[in-house]
């Protein structure tokens, strides 16, 4: 999947009603709040994880990963905070059709999906990563291990 858009056609967001594109809103805050709770999960995977590092470039990687996923936290929390003042707008807009011009704000929406979108691919990208370093760790520590025991 190349994109996060939801839209059934591409000129949907200048054709749909407000109310069809608050639930398509709600449906972003949902899948927001989900991805910060597996983003949650992912720094407790790495902590996990981390005790066990006896190696330099381990302990590299790692930290590494846990910078970008820093980076991949604060961008979750600042497009929880746009779609929820989006989904503000949207109920006003619902209430007055005429409290903002219509045009500038589905472009507002547009720019807010692409944002989105941008979003799911580097937190996708970013998971593996922790799951490929995770891997790696438990394998080749084990191996340490093993072989430590065994002399």
């Amino acid at each position: 999947m190349n994109d996060f858009r939801n839209r059934p056609k591409d000129n949907y967001i200048h054709e749909a009603d407000w109310e069809q594109l608050y639930v398509l809103t709600e449906h972003w805050k949902s899948d927001l709040l989900f991805f910060r709770d597996d983003l949650r999960f992912l720094h407790h995977l790495i902590d996990k994880y981390f005790l066990w590092i006896s190696k330099k470039e381990n302990i590299d990687k790692v930290r590494d990963i846990e910078v970008n996923l820093l980076e991949i936290d604060k961008q979750c929390d600042s497009l929880l905070e746009k779609t929820s003042k989006h989904l503000h707008h949207l109920a006003e807009l619902i209430d007055d059709p005429f409290t903002y011009v219509s045009d500038k704000f589905r472009d507002e929406h547009e720019i807010l999906e692409d944002e989105l979108a941008q979003f799911v691919k580097d937190f996708r990208k970013n998971r593996k990563e922790v799951f490929t370093i995770t891997e790696h760790i438990i394998e080749g520590e084990a191996l340490v291990r093993q072989l430590n025991l065994s002399k």
